[in-house]
C-alpha cells in the first residue's frame, strides 16, 4: 500500500461516526492501517471491515469505553501485539452533554464527562506514548473543540474538558520529546451526524459570523490530522491548531 502513512499504523477512538469516521478513512487512504475503536463491538467490525475493503489497508475493530482507565493498557498491548507497533493515536472519542443551568448539573453527569473526554485520553496518551517514545518515534493527535477557549454556560463540562485536553497537549508535548510530537486540533462547527437535526434557522445563527460563511466538512479536519500524522509536520508539536472557519478570531 502507498501513501504518505504506509507501513504506519493508527488507533482512533470514536472511529464509527462523525469526524472519528472521516479520519478514519483519511489515514487509511493515505495507507496507514486502522484500529478502529469505539464503544462498540458491532459498529468497529462494520467500520473495519469498510475501510478494508475500501482501502485496502488492514484494520483491527477494538472495542473500547475510554472512559474506563483499566481497559487503556490491554488495548494497546492488543494493537501491538497485532501490528508489531502503534505509530499514531488519535484522541477522538468524546461526550457533549448540555446542562439547563449549572445548578443542574449532577455529580455524576460531570464525572462521566471528566472521564470520556479528560480522564481516558489522558491515560491513551500516557500508555501509547510511552510505547512510541521506546520505539523512537510517534505522533498523537487530540480533538479538542473550539468550546475549549469560547465556552457557553450549556456547554461548561465539555468546555472545561477540553480545555484540560488542550493543557494535556502540550505537557505531554514536553514529556515525550523529541520522539513523540503531540497536537491538538480544535474544530469549530462542522457537517455530522450531531448537526443534521440543526435547523436552517439555527445554522444561520452557527454561521452567520463565521469568516469561512459555512459549516466545515469533515475531511477538512480529517486532511489537518492527517498532516499531523506525518512527517511533513515535524517540527510541530504542542501546538492547538483550530480548524474552525474563522470562529475564534471574531469577539
Amino acid at each position: 500500500m502507498s501513501g504518505e502513512l504506509a507501513g504506519k499504523v493508527a488507533l482512533v477512538t470514536g472511529a464509527t461516526r462523525g469526524l472519528g469516521l472521516a479520519i478514519a478513512q483519511a489515514l487509511a487512504a493515505e495507507g496507514a492501517a486502522i484500529v478502529v475503536s469505539s464503544r462498540k463491538d458491532d459498529a468497529c467490525r462494520e467500520v473495519a471491515e469498510k475501510i478494508a475493503a475500501t482501502h485496502g489497508v488492514e484494520t483491527l475493530a477494538l472495542p473500547l469505553h475510554v472512559g474506563h482507565w483499566d481497559e487503556i493498557e490491554p488495548a494497546v498491548a492488543t494493537v501491538v501485539e497485532r501490528f508489531g507497533h502503534l505509530d499514531i493515536l488519535v484522541n477522538n472519542a468524546g461526550i457533549a452533554p448540555l446542562a439547563p443551568s449549572l445548578l443542574e448539573v449532577t455529580e455524576a453527569l460531570l464525572e462521566k464527562t471528566m472521564e470520556i473526554n479528560l480522564k481516558g485520553p489522558f491515560r491513551l496518551m500516557a500508555v501509547a506514548g510511552a510505547h512510541m517514545r521506546e520505539r523512537g518515534a510517534g505522533s498523537i493527535i487530540n480533538i479538542s473543540s473550539i468550546g475549549a477557549v469560547r465556552p457557553s454556560p450549556a456547554e461548561a463540562m465539555y468546555a472545561a474538558a477540553k480545555n484540560g485536553l488542550n493543557a494535556l497537549t502540550q505537557a505531554f508535548a514536553q514529556e515525550y520529546a523529541p520522539q513523540v510530537r503531540v497536537n491538538c486540533v480544535l474544530p469549530g462547527a462542522f457537517e455530522t451526524d450531531m448537526a443534521a437535526g440543526w435547523d436552517e434557522e439555527f445554522i444561520g445563527l452557527v454561521t452567520r459570523n463565521l469568516p469561512a460563511g459555512r459549516l466545515g466538512r469533515p475531511d477538512e479536519v480529517a486532511s489537518m490530522v492527517v498532516h499531523l500524522a506525518g512527517d511533513r509536520s515535524g517540527y510541530t508539536t504542542g501546538a492547538l491548531i483550530a480548524v474552525d472557519g474563522g470562529r475564534t478570531a471574531v469577539y
